[in-house]
């Protein structure tokens, strides 16, 4: 299961699971059905769940994305005391796909960089921000920031679209361009469009310039932020993690499904 959708096919995947099911004592379940059939927690509203691909009846959805539920420390912000006046715009490609991007940040940087905002660059650990170049004073690179410190400060959020930067940006209300490279990355693209708190470009095509003119035109259409705020406030008035551990409680002791609609 992702964030927009389900990403596993049954037909794919069900001969090697009943073999794991039959080495325990377990009957044969090809659809896959065994994994919903109790209880099934999502850690974001369901609006964002794709129509296409329905949750399950036994859904229960809970808060454990947001500001309120991270660690808080105080984040030294640079770049924002020399221009404080200026939007600011954080680029990530995660943690993995970070070292498939080709020359993405790059052309990213290469666009953003003259654009009156403050950029804020994140490569991973394992990719040297010194091979990106030397960079304007509005330019930050750094190998690692905690997002939950950073996107409090942020306008926008340029990323790959995987569902952790996705749904973090959306808990801080901040809107995204999405340029998808693959696994659960297009299917986020689409909901983000969808949903109005995003845009999408083609991360094999987009040019600098491409890149530049995306993010100024979001940059001055409020829509964007206003649909991601959207998303902010329905995030913010899910269930309390603790609902979880009251859910558990009740399934081991009805050991029974547990409909979201009998809450």
């Amino acid at each position: 299961m992702i964030a927009s959708g389900s990403f596993v096919r049954p037909e794919f995947v069900a001969e090697s699971v009943n073999e794991v099911r039959a080495a325990h004592g377990l009957r044969p379940d090809p659809q896959l059905a065994a994994r919903s059939r109790y209880l099934v927690l999502s850690p974001i509203p369901l609006s964002y769940r794709d129509p296409g691909v329905p949750v399950p009846a036994t859904t229960h959805a809970c808060r454990l994305y947001g500001q309120d539920l991270l660690r808080r420390e105080r984040l030294r912000i640079p770049w924002r005391s020399r221009s404080s006046d200026l939007p600011t715009v954080y680029f990530t490609l995660g943690t993995v796909f970070n070292l498939e991007s080709g020359d993405l940040f790059n052309r990213v940087v290469a666009g953003l960089r003259e654009l009156p905002i403050n950029l804020v660059v994140t490569v991973g650990h394992d990719v040297d921000p010194v091979e990106l170049g030397p960079q304007p004073e509005n330019v930050h690179l750094e190998r690692h920031i905690p997002q939950a410190e950073l996107l409090p400060h942020c306008d926008l959020v340029v990323t790959h679209g995987g569902s952790g930067s996705v749904l973090g940006a959306l808990a801080h209300g901040v809107p995204l361009l999405v340029l998808p490279l693959g696994a659960d990355q297009p299917m986020n693209a689409a909901r983000c469009e969808t949903l109005g708190v995003g845009r999408t470009l083609d991360a094999l095509t987009a040019s600098p310039g491409a890149v530049c003119d995306a993010v100024a035109r979001m940059l001055a259409d409020p829509s964007y932020r206003q649909a991601a705020e959207r998303f902010r406030a329905e995030n913010s008035a899910l269930p309390h993690p603790s609902s979880v551990v009251q859910l558990f409680e009740r399934l081991a002791k009805e050991k029974r499904p547990i409909h979201s609609d009998t809450n």
